[in-house]
């Protein structure tokens, strides 16, 4: 039997609008969800860190405290891997920390998170303030001893998106090249 690719068959279903059946994706191990095979459930834990490429989308998989996560790969500041980041609580926030420059990153939204003093308070006390979203995080689901990744959806420009792209390539190999120089 001719096994065809399902990238292949997501390709000339999205060029002829052609609907497959929910028999060619249980072939593919892929839930109707638009979801993407990531790995096996056990071996995904026992790894804990997973770095994957999903449709062209450079991603980190994580397992921690009994939870998948899925993140874009580079840290949105400066291109960094996550991949041998800290995973630390910040103010109630689970979040990784980017080995780079220590950017904290929370692993549920995607928020960053800083903590700094008010120069304006009567009493400057530092406490944690948020940059707002700025790392993609992806949908992870665990079925049948398989764990999935459905890509976000989140249709605006979010920061780390910047290092998927063909420019931020170019800037983390240049950066990389620098770092690379320095030792």
């Amino acid at each position: 039997m001719l096994k065809i690719s399902h990238v292949f068959l997501q390709y000339v279903s999205s060029v002829w609008n052609i609907s497959i059946s929910m028999e060619e994706r249980e072939e593919r191990q892929e839930p109707a969800t638009g979801s993407h095979f990531v790995g096996k459930k056990e071996d995904l834990i026992k790894a804990k860190w997973s770095f994957r490429t999903v449709v062209g989308r450079d991603i980190l998989v994580l397992y921690h405290q009994e939870i998948f996560y899925a993140l874009d790969f580079h840290c949105y500041h400066a291109g960094g891997p996550l991949q041998n980041g800290d995973i630390e609580e910040f103010d109630g926030k689970l979040c990784i920390v980017c080995p780079k420059h220590k950017f904290k990153i929370s692993l549920a939204e995607g928020e960053s998170i800083y903590r700094a003093t008010n120069p304006y308070d009567p009493v400057p006390t530092p406490r944690w303030y948020s940059k707002g979203i700025k790392q993609r995080i992806h949908i992870v689901t665990d079925t049948d001893g398989g764990v999935y990744v459905t890509l976000s959806h989140v249709s605006r420009f979010i920061e780390s998106d910047y290092f998927q792209g063909e420019k931020g390539k170019v800037e983390r190999e240049r950066m990389e090249a620098e770092d690379a120089a320095k030792q």
